[in-house]
């Protein structure tokens, strides 16, 4: 019998390969899928979707908040991610013109 309280901890390692099959995955597999949602979202947005990007922190890690809004189906999606993956984000050109689409002045 085991005394109450008392728990086996299991400690989640990163598997070698990143599997996409695991919603709860940690590591890189899990931010290219976080990524790859909001591309996704992005380019398939209407004319009613909105979208922000702004730094909430820059040390001792940049981190930067994406907000996309779409009015007609009172829809709102907030995430944080890091430089890298924003990097990611910004890496497809249709991505970038829907962003500087939307703000003009969101231009590096």
């Amino acid at each position: 019998m085991k005394v109450h309280g008392t728990y086996k901890l299991r400690y989640r390692t990163e598997p070698a390969e990143a599997s996409y099959l695991d919603p709860f995955g940690y590591g890189s597999g899990r931010t290219q899928k976080v990524v790859d949602s909001l591309r996704y979202q992005i380019l398939q947005g209407g004319p009613d979707q909105t979208l922000r990007i702004r730094q909430v922190f820059s040390t001792p890690r940049e981190i930067f908040r994406i907000e996309i809004h779409e009015s007609n189906s009172h829809y709102q999606r907030t995430t944080l991610i890091d430089r890298d993956a924003l990097e990611d984000l910004l890496e497809s050109e249709d991505v970038r013109e829907r962003i500087l689409g939307d703000n003009p002045s969101a231009a590096h």
